[in-house]
């Protein structure tokens, strides 16, 4: 019977415990979302004319935009050049993969051959101790 009271005991602690995690993880949403409100709102507001947003005037327009046409023409180059970097890149990428798989055929003839140059080596030397053994046996006769 203790038991049971225990394990209930635990279990309110727990809940007890729960609630106060899921209260202080809505306290952050909620202080997150007040950042957020409040760090955004100005972008909400209507613009109020000012000295600052009055209309331009015929002169200083045409410079704001011969500004923005040339930012955009070195933009546009910048755009051009990273294109191009990245077409050269590719076929680097693939001039490397065709050149990785030709020296893994290159290694693989050369391991074959090695192997073959062994085993004729082992061929010969048979041979001769071979010979050696008959040309004694023939001198020992």
């Amino acid at each position: 019977m203790s038991a049971t009271i225990r394990s209930e005991e635990i279990e309110s602690t727990d809940d007890a415990n729960v609630d106060s995690n899921l209260a202080a993880v809505s306290e952050v949403e909620a202080g997150i979302r007040d950042f957020v409100r409040n760090d955004i709102a100005y972008l909400r507001r209507p613009a109020v004319p000012s000295a600052e947003t009055a209309p331009l005037e015929p002169n200083t327009e045409a410079t704001v935009n011969n500004v923005n046409s040339l930012i955009q023409r070195v933009a546009g180059t910048s755009l051009a050049e990273i294109e191009k970097l990245i077409l050269e890149l590719e076929s680097l990428r693939d001039l490397l993969h065709a050149e990785g798989q030709r020296v893994q055929r290159e290694i693989s003839g050369y391991a074959q051959l090695s192997q073959a140059a062994m085993k004729s080596t082992r061929m010969i030397a048979e041979n001769v101790t071979q010979w050696k053994r008959a040309a004694d046996g023939l001198r020992n006769s």
